[in-house]
């Protein structure tokens, strides 16, 4: 008889989790103590599944890194008890909080599906029901052997299976919200749900570790032609900055004007820890590539290759929230910590 797995299902908000009120017609949270109710297909799953509910939903607009925190304290206290999760999200921020969970979760053996939808649940052509059913169906997805297929954090959106760090939403109205432009999907889901890649799989066996700290210390500059010295020193200048992305143009080129080099020489000989993510979709940050960029290089401006915004701003906060890893912010950067970027520097 095959084992039957628990994936605890844990509802922080959005609007997956939305029903309208018969009488009001309005959208509310739903109970879902009742989930079965409303997607009796769950039946059909060989798995128990268990809910969590945040006490007050968080519409993702409104998500902190505090309740990063404790999303990942949740699934430590309870990581013993489930062979998989899922959160479910709004998606505004869901790109974020998966790529802040990947970095909060070490050692992760276990899947951590995030989704959400957008349409409500009860709604005639909702993509709800099916995001939720194959979520939950992934995270008890085990092989023969004991292992999850999925070991990691992991967004799930309209029939694909992404990396959450390597995710961005970039439709506010298409079912296919979510884009990973520079790393494959990790499954399809059609008549049959297919792995398409090598899962991230953990060379130890060390325990899960919970990592509580997060630097909100933190801004983004994105360059624009006639960006001035005045905006640029405005942002550098802010009251406790410790840590800064520029947002830069192709490959990471930058404008040559004297101020800007100037401005970003001296803060970063101040401290700042200064991170080059390219504006682009695709692609990555070549600072050796163009004299512009190297010029960057020179000052001390740290290429983050083909890291989205989303991965890269909660790579900063944990970087710099970590007494370890910020004893040398350079390296740590530049170090492949969870998948989130592509580099010969392989830690996990």
């Amino acid at each position: 008889m095959d084992l039957v797995r628990k994936v605890l299902l844990i509802y922080t908000g959005g609007t997956i989790g939305m029903v309208r009120d018969k009488n009001t017609k309005t959208l509310v949270p739903f109970n879902f103590d009742n989930l079965l109710s409303l997607v009796p297909e769950l039946e059909l799953l060989d798995c128990d599944i268990d809910t969590y509910s945040f006490r007050n939903p968080i519409d993702s607009s409104n998500i902190h890194p505090d309740d990063w925190i404790d999303l990942a304290k949740i699934i430590g206290d309870k990581y013993d008890d489930y062979d998989g999760f899922v959160i479910l999200h709004g998606s505004d921020t869901m790109s974020y909080t998966a790529s802040a969970l990947s970095f909060l979760l070490e050692n992760l053996k276990k899947p951590v599906i995030i989704t959400g939808s957008q349409l409500p649940m009860g709604y005639i052509r909702t993509d709800a029901k099916e995001n939720l059913i194959t979520s939950i169906q992934i995270a008890g997805d085990y092989t023969d052997e004991g292992y999850a297929k999925i070991q990691e954090v992991a967004l799930y959106f309209e029939y694909k299976l992404y990396r959450g760090n390597r995710t961005t939403k970039h439709s506010s109205e298409h079912f296919e919200a979510f884009a990973s432009l520079n790393y494959p999907h990790l499954a399809v889901s059609g008549v049959h749900l297919k792995y398409k890649c090598d899962v991230m799989q953990p060379k130890n066996d060390k325990k899960l570790i919970i990592h509580s700290s997060l630097n909100r210390n933190v801004a983004i500059l994105k360059l624009f032609p006639g960006i001035t010295k005045e905006v640029v020193r405005a942002i550098i200048n802010i009251e406790n900055i410790e840590g800064l992305i520029i947002e830069t143009y192709g490959a990471g080129n930058a404008p040559s004007s004297d101020w800007l080099i100037t401005e970003l020489s001296d803060a970063i000989n101040s401290g700042l820890v200064v991170l080059n993510i390219t504006q682009c979709p695709a692609g990555i940050v070549d600072q050796d590539l163009y004299e512009v960029g190297m010029q960057m290089k020179k000052l001390g401006v740290i290429g983050g290759r083909d890291m989205t915004i989303e991965a890269a701003i909660t790579k900063l906060m944990f970087v710099l929230g970590s007494p370890e890893l910020r004893k040398n912010p350079v390296k740590s950067l530049r170090v492949n910590l969870r998948g989130e970027l592509s580099n010969s520097e392989n830690k996990f």
